[in-house]
């Protein structure tokens, strides 16, 4: 829920100016581009990639922002093809680059903070020490070197402490220590788990250090500074933190402290900020009052984050956005003469995980009355609290003519929310436990919710909301190829991503021939479920199966078989074996891998030779079936020494064939789908009875018009087709089937059924064999898919993790 609305009023001196974004941030800092926008601004952004920001873009510079030398070579490249659009401001709203954007200002001349200032700034130890050498109000403070004497260290220091990261930001690992031992622990905790995909500003280094704790009333100053003087300030009280991890809670405007002391913690920020050479930007300082007076916490040379400009705006009409980029531009801002009492007062609550785990269920109000909610996580999400993680789940805040008032509408707003976060333990789907001394297994746990998030959303999933759910359509991309294999690949995932799509899914086309932008894709768009259709990677079939490993890897469910029957299936010769071995009749057989080797010297005629590891038929021919010793070793040697594959030697059974269609998973669950019949009778003389490559995929017109499919067939005994429901059953099983299968049977002239091969990735786009009979059975397409994806939730309900990867029949 997001009430946040802005008209569309702009700003004179803004419309039409060219600002440089460095950095979108996130989906929260949307409000920040919108409002640019609506400003008149026209925004180049600096991105690593093209992202959701793209409406409000005219131009992107697309580079890691954590190189800056790959960034300014990338801007320099794009102002030299683009030489009548150069910049006239840059901004960033994302603590990560702001000293990005500081070396973009020094090097284009533009208005903004000097890098070397903003680097003492970003530099929790460097602007400690700044404070410190300045005669400036700071904290007792020390580096913490990795493999260093602790007590040493910290000899100067007087507990409590507190340890954080240099550079770090959102209180990420920030920790109150109370003696030697927690701090050792501490320590060894944070540099074993510190990492930017925890706090992403920690690109700019990992060190940590520690300080003395500061007591009292912790507050935000927002600063408008332009040439140095002092435009506009506002001050917010932040609720009280939850120690150790100093986990934000809340807050309000204005302060509630005394005016004298918001008066010495204004003057302190404004020295500090002076002497450093800050002398334009918009400024999130943040301080607290003690008993030591105004002490400074850090100063973030950026606009505040999330709810501050809403405060800010709400409690004193000051649009922080469009001053922000009015001082970038070099455009004058005017003193704002603050009013004794604000337009309105505002109080604001954060929805915090009480443990990490999964948001197992939420009910959101309505209406949030006079003020705003706004969720940023859904049922199925992963919820990291302290010390895996330092996330909230939304905040809601409410206006009101007192701050009491506000306040209360606030908890009203907190207490119409119901959420529950289902904790993970020893025993549930995750297999991982938090234990008793929560730091020491931080690294493993944190990866394991993670992780398991999606498969817990799946197990979770009330039936009735499964078109909720993201689906990843994992294929090949073939834009306009030639090959029809390849071309039936794009077509089959295309037409189930619009016929999901209709249904109220949201999907996203996963293309396997870009297999490390398809990872990125997956966990940039939060893929819940993906739809496996993936055929080649690489540009080859024999990678097919991992695709699937490494769905499970990444612990996302999926639709289909898993990676080891998917393997197995594309070895011809394992998959003989295996049947044999079950008694699953199947035709007689034999096999080379080398030339060398040898083979039945009686082995029936007519034969079939196939590559024993190819799929979608390639190397089947007319020339594959042989009557006459000579030709097979001819067709042998083809297989061998052209395709470079094993050669199958199969007994050719001329005869009618049946593809037998299998929904399900477990025994009691399977069902079999009416068969469909392939009668070649009608080929003509010098054609073999089977499905050429050139039948399948090159519309052979001889083929087309002689082979009648019959679907259901007629005038088929019901036992005869009871028994070749019962073998194909057999083979599905066997082979470790999931989902959805499909098993080609031949029938002889004495009515014996014969498995040829099991298929668990069929095609089945819409007019394919498998869709085609679950028509007949009464699922139309979109009913077909919702099935498999049904099959492949219970699948996952039903079942431990991983279980869908235990073969039983080996």
């Amino acid at each position: 829920m997001n009430s946040r609305r802005r008209n569309g009023n702009g700003n004179e001196r803004l419309k039409g100016r060219r600002v440089l974004v460095v950095n979108t941030g996130s989906r929260k800092k949307r409000f920040t581009l919108r409002r640019l926008r609506e400003l008149g601004c026209r925004l180049t952004i600096l991105n690593p990639a093209v992202n959701w920001a793209r409406p409000y873009a005219e131009h992107w510079i697309l580079a890691d922002t954590a190189d800056h030398d790959a960034s300014l070579r990338a801007l320099a490249e794009f102002l030299e093809q683009n030489p009548d659009s150069p910049p006239e401001g840059v901004i960033t709203f994302w603590e990560d680059d702001v000293l990005l954007a500081s070396r973009i200002s020094d090097t284009l001349g533009l208005a903004g903070i000097p890098y070397d200032v903003a680097r003492i700034a970003r530099d929790k130890h460097l602007f400690r020490a700044f404070c410190r050498d300045n005669d400036l109000p700071a904290p007792g403070h020390a580096m913490i070197e990795p493999g260093s004497d602790l007590e040493q260290a910290v000899t100067d220091l007087r507990f409590p402490l507190v340890v954080k990261p240099v550079f770090g930001s959102s209180s990420a690992y920030v920790v109150r220590v109370n003696d030697l031992d927690e701090l050792a622990e501490t320590v060894d905790y944070i540099h074993r788990n510190i990492s930017a995909d925890v706090e992403t500003s920690l690109s700019a280094g990992t060190g940590i250090m520690a300080e003395e704790y500061i007591d009292g009333n912790e507050v935000d100053i927002d600063i408008l500074l332009q040439n140095g003087k002092l435009k506009f300030w506002s001050m917010s009280d932040n609720d009280a933190t939850r120690e150790p991890f100093f986990v934000e809670t809340g807050q309000c405007i204005p302060s509630r402290l005394a005016p004298s002391q918001q008066a010495e913690l204004v003057d302190m920020a404004e020295e500090i900020l002076e002497r450093l050479g800050v002398r334009d930007g918009c400024i999130h300082f943040e301080a607290k009052y003690g008993s030591r007076g105004p002490m400074p916490i850090e100063a973030n040379l950026r606009m505040g984050g999330d709810e501050v400009y809403d405060f800010v705006r709400t409690a004193w009409g000051v649009d922080l956005v469009e001053s922000a980029a009015l001082i970038a531009l070099g455009e004058y801002v005017r003193p704002v003469q603050k009013p004794e009492t604000p337009r309105k007062f505002v109080s604001g609550k954060y929805f915090l995980p009480p443990h990490s785990g999964v948001l197992a269920s939420l009910t959101l109000p309505e209406d949030a009355g006079s003020g705003d909610l706004q969720f940023f996580k859904r049922v199925g999400d992963a919820v990291l609290a302290p010390p895996l993680g330092y996330e909230y789940l939304g905040w809601a805040w409410a206006v009101a003519d007192t701050l009491g008032e506000a306040e209360e509408r606030t908890e009203r707003i907190m207490a119409s929310v119901k959420m529950e976060v289902a904790k993970f333990t020893r025993g549930s789907s995750l297999g991982k436990t938090v234990r008793k001394t929560s730091l020491s297994s931080a690294h493993i746990a944190r990866d394991a919710v993670l992780g398991a998030a999606r498969i817990e959303l799946i197990r979770t999933l009330p039936s009735d909301e499964q078109r909720s759910l993201h689906v990843g359509i994992a294929s090949n991309g073939f834009a306009d190829s030639d090959n029809p294999i390849e071309a039936e690949l794009t077509s089959d995932a295309n037409g189930i991503a619009e016929t999901l799509g209709e249904r109220g899914y949201r999907t996203s086309f996963l293309d396997f021939n870009r297999p490390f932008d398809a990872v990125r894709q997956i966990e940039e768009e939060k893929v819940d479920i993906v739809f496996n259709l993936c055929e080649r990677i690489n540009h080859t079939s024999l990678l097919e199966p991992h695709a699937a490993s490494l769905f499970d890897i990444l612990q996302i469910p999926y639709t289909g078989s898993n990676p080891f029957t998917l393997g197995l299936c594309l070895d011809k010769i394992r998959v003989k074996k295996l049947l044999s071995f079950h008694g699953i009749p199947t035709p007689r057989w034999d096999y080379l891998y080398e030339a060398e080797e040898s083979f039945s010297e009686d082995f029936p005629l007519p034969a079939i030779v196939k590559p024993a590891n190819s799929d979608s038929s390639i190397g089947i021919t007319n020339d594959s079936v042989v009557d006459t010793r000579e030709a097979l070793l001819r067709r042998i040697d083809y297989v061998l020494q052209e395709l470079k594959r094993p050669a199958l030697i199969e007994e050719f059974i001329d005869g009618d064939e049946y593809d037998v269609s299998i929904l399900g998973n477990w025994a009691d669950s399977l069902r079999v789908l009416p068969l469909s019949r392939s009668v070649f009778t009608n080929l003509p003389e010098g054609y073999w009875h089977m499905y050429p490559y050139e039948a399948k995929f090159l519309g052979s017109e001889v083929h087309r018009r002689s082979i009648e499919v019959q679907r259901p067939p007629r005038g088929v005994p019901g036992k005869l087709t009871s028994l070749i429901s019962e073998i194909a059953l057999d083979a599905f099983n066997v082979v470790g089937c999931s989902d959805y299968g499909r098993a080609e049977v031949r029938v002889d002239a004495k009515g014996n059924p014969y498995v040829l091969e099991v298929n668990p990735n069929p095609s089945i786009g819409p007019t394919d064999c498998v869709p085609s009979v679950a028509r007949l059975a009464g699922l139309d397409y979109g009913d077909f898919l919702e099935e498999i994806l049904r099959l492949a939730i219970r699948r996952y309900k039903d079942r431990p993790p991983y279980y869908h990867l235990q073969m039983s029949t080996l």
